[in-house]
């Protein structure tokens, strides 16, 4: 196992090009499983996962973005910060390099991102860039996180870049900025594409908390590390089983009007609550997906995608976090048989009927793609 994890390190450092020179790798893989050849299949939430393959169908979509955002330049974005941070490499913040390493290596990452450190005080970290994404996190974020909890951040990140997430969030930001500056029909028609993207943007923070558990592999961990993000460094004023108790309580207090007040507060956030995130992740690890993972059940990057199974799927996880949640609202919905589940369903009958055009009967569906598939 130890020799293996050497191999793993040794290779991410090559493919980055910066294998450092008569530097023994750092020994940080010694307690962690490896995942060979993992595909972000394995963590991305359903609806994430359904939502991005949807947007890869439409013909040339994600060409037209690039060109579309030509004039954010991802060159000066790296030099920007090439003049203003500090690059992470072995010489520069070397326990986070360690930790990075480490999270390459778990989640078998093709290539290595650039990773830099910005003097800033707010909590955070993000994926920047297009083409070839780099990683930023603020001096902040590790003023307030142990070492462990750092591990969950990078992975978060890393997560991102390898579900192909950034491109996507790139064009939210911007077209929240093209929101700001139009008034009437044009911006009008831009809000229900907007609100359609927060919905995914939320789902693919989800995912990458999943990314972040993979590489951290200690969830009372992941819990202590959305804990902080709630109230801070004063760890010794808070309770780990105390703060999921109180997500559990947010989920399920109070009547339908305070359930509808929930849904509505989250509708133009980026991110999920700290308190629903660790209950969604909770959920994930109580469901045995995370145990399985770490015993080498999960899908390798080679095995290509299934359009129609992620539609369902996601589906399917609407249905089920309606059918499973306490929440008043929610149970409303449910009995009065209005669920997001239902919605989703007829979605999926029309994007079917889409790209069904001109297959012939007893098809189930479009081909697989020959490919698979910044606030913390």
């Amino acid at each position: 196992m130890a020799q293996d994890s050497d191999d793993a390190i040794k290779a991410v450092f090559e493919a980055a090009g910066d294998a450092p020179q008569g530097e023994p790798a750092p020994d940080v893989l010694s307690d962690r499983v490896t995942l060979p050849g993992i595909g972000p299949r394995a963590w991305e939430h359903p609806a994430d996962r359904a939502a991005l393959e949807a947007l890869r169908k439409v013909p040339g979509f994600d060409t037209v973005l690039r060109r579309s955002f030509g004039f954010v330049s991802e060159r000066s974005l790296r030099l920007l910060y090439l003049a203003n941070a500090v690059e992470v490499t072995p010489r520069q913040f070397k326990r986070v390099h360690a930790l990075f390493t480490e999270c390459c290596a778990i989640l078998d990452a093709p290539k290595r991102p650039q990773l830099f450190v910005s003097q800033y005080p707010i909590v955070n970290a993000g994926a920047v860039g297009v083409d070839d994404p780099f990683i930023v996190i603020n001096s902040g974020t590790l003023d307030l996180l142990t070492d462990d909890e750092v591990r969950f951040v990078l992975g978060h990140e890393l997560g991102h870049v390898l579900s192909g997430h950034v491109l996507y969030k790139t064009m939210l930001h911007l077209m929240l900025r093209l929101m700001l500056t139009r008034i009437g029909l044009p911006g009008m028609l831009l809000t229900g594409v907007v609100m359609a993207l927060k919905e995914w943007d939320r789902k693919s923070e989800l995912s990458s908390d999943r990314a972040g558990l993979l590489c951290l592999q200690d969830p009372a961990a992941a819990w202590r590390v959305h804990m902080k993000m709630a109230g801070g460094s004063r760890v010794d004023e808070m309770d780990v089983d105390a703060f999921v108790e109180q997500a559990a309580a947010y989920e399920a207090g109070g009547d339908v009007r305070d359930g509808a007040l929930k849904f509505i507060n989250l509708l133009g956030q980026t991110h999920p609550f700290p308190v629903l995130r660790l209950a969604e992740l909770k959920r994930w690890v109580d469901k045995g997906d995370y145990a399985a993972i770490l015993a080498g059940d999960y899908p390798r990057r080679d095995q290509g995608s299934d359009f129609r199974a992620d539609v369902t799927a996601s589906v399917e996880a609407y249905r089920e976090s309606v059918a499973d949640s306490d929440d008043p609202f929610m149970k409303a919905l449910r009995d009065l048989g209005t669920t997001v589940g239902d919605g989703a369903g007829a979605l999926w009958d029309q994007v079917r009927d889409l790209f069904g055009r001109g297959k012939k009967a007893g098809d189930d569906g479009p081909d697989a793609p020959d490919e698979p598939g910044p606030r913390l």
